[in-house]
């Protein structure tokens, strides 16, 4: 087994990893390794509209070694196991020392955890946007709907992009519409308590809701697929032993059971209290392990108390790159992640809603001089084509948009600081 070892480890080459890797080289940091294991990089956001026929699903996908920043080593492998107690981890090929580690590995998708459902994404009537080779299935399924139940599936349970489910939904709702499909009958199976958490947004969609006349059944849990009888079961949330009830669907599409990876909730930086255990534990606001001082982590795989986005990943990066070049200098963290996330809602071709809030569960909304509390066509250009230029151009650069007023990191030296205004 190789032997090895970095200043800074980061493991996840997704959109925190990337982000705060470039924050971490501008600041002058030159011991970065990348462990990710794909050679592929995906702006997953634009899966939905890939389910809707709206694009191709290779407008969404990068190579991973073009941005992978300047400097940076990447270590093409997976991690095994994590030992904080020895600052060292294992991947397939290697033991790798580190003075600091940064965890952004994402999410892991568990499909045995519901009977059937890994059987049933088989099956040509079966599809979830969020797997980069199924989204294109979803909008086949879509598009040769000709009546009969579409059953949409969302989970209780902590799942990335949250409002993905209902998003497809509402696009699928519209297409049949516009088809004249009169014998549409549309089903959101849902594990949550509502149709959204936050009320001025959830007003808003349940006026969208009503629209399209969608039947939503609240706190079902699907907890089996039949595929051979296009059948799916649900029960009622938290009642394990409650009645079953089986809905009949002509489509389905699902979200996969999600938790943290393998290697993270097995080790001791993973959060132990339920019904977040797992994730790792972190300060809410600093994104600093408090038990492991050298160990930040950003993204899906944190136990922040916010939805899990890619707006989330964006808001912490700079705060973890920040808070990170202070502890190398002996400092306190001074830089705090508020608990913002974005989370922009299609609820038709044409119709966005962009919901933004933070800890407080209040509405935050970041862009000036427009009125994100309505279904807007300028929102849906940005879904379509202002978000992605963003993400490729600005957020995987690690760079800040100029009205979100984000922490930089402290530079190492003055030339550093001087290169990195610049």
């Amino acid at each position: 087994m190789e032997i090895l070892h970095h200043k800074i480890i980061i493991v996840g080459g997704g959109t925190g990893g990337i982000a705060v890797a470039a924050r971490l080289a501008r600041g002058g940091e030159t011991d970065i390794a990348i462990i990710e294991p794909s050679r592929r990089h995906f702006y997953q956001p634009l899966w939905t509209l890939v389910g809707a026929g709206v694009v191709q699903k290779e407008a969404s996908v990068r190579d991973q070694g073009q941005l992978i920043p300047d400097g940076v080593r990447w270590i093409k492998d997976s991690v095994r196991e994590l030992v904080p107690e020895g600052n060292y981890l294992l991947t397939g090929a290697a033991k790798i020392g580190y003075d600091f580690l940064v965890l952004a590995p994402g999410i892991q998708f568990n499909w045995e955890a519901i009977r059937g459902l890994k059987e049933a994404v088989r099956r040509d009537n079966v599809s979830t946007n969020y797997v980069f080779d199924l989204a294109p299935k979803t909008w086949t399924m879509i598009e040769n709907f000709k009546g009969g139940t579409a059953l949409f599936h969302m989970p209780g349970a902590p799942v990335k992009c949250p409002g993905a489910p209902q998003k497809i939904m509402y696009l699928a709702a519209d297409r049949f519409r516009r088809k004249g499909l009169r014998g549409a009958n549309v089903i959101y199976g849902s594990g949550t308590a509502s149709i959204y958490g936050i009320a001025d947004y959830a007003t808003v969609l349940n006026k969208v809701v009503e629209r399209y006349g969608i039947d939503t059944r609240f706190n079902h849990e699907l907890v089996e697929v039949r595929p051979e009888r296009n059948e799916a079961v649900f029960v009622l949330r938290n009642q394990p032993d409650s009645p079953r009830t089986t809905i009949p669907y002509d489509i389905l599409h699902v979200v996969p059971p999600q938790g943290a990876p393998d290697f993270v909730r097995q080790s001791s930086l993973a959060d132990p209290q339920k019904p977040i255990e797992g994730w790792v534990k972190l300060d809410k606001f600093t994104m600093r392990s408090p038990g492991f001082p050298n160990v930040f982590a950003l993204g899906d795989v944190a136990n922040t108390p916010n939805a899990k986005t890619g707006a989330s990943a964006y808001k912490q990066a700079p705060v973890v790159a920040r808070n990170l070049m202070r502890a190398i200098a002996g400092k306190e963290p001074d830089a705090r992640y508020e608990g913002y996330v974005a989370c922009p809602i299609v609820t038709g071709y044409g119709r966005m809603l962009l919901c933004e809030f933070d800890y407080s569960l209040k509405p935050a909304p970041t862009i000036p001089f427009i009125n994100t509390f309505k279904e807007r066509y300028d929102m849906w250009l940005l879904k379509r084509y202002g978000l992605p230029w963003l993400y490729w151009n600005v957020i995987v650069k690690g760079r800040s948009m100029p009205f979100a007023n984000a922490p930089e990191p402290a530079a190492a030296s003055p030339q550093a600081a001087l290169d990195h205004r610049a």
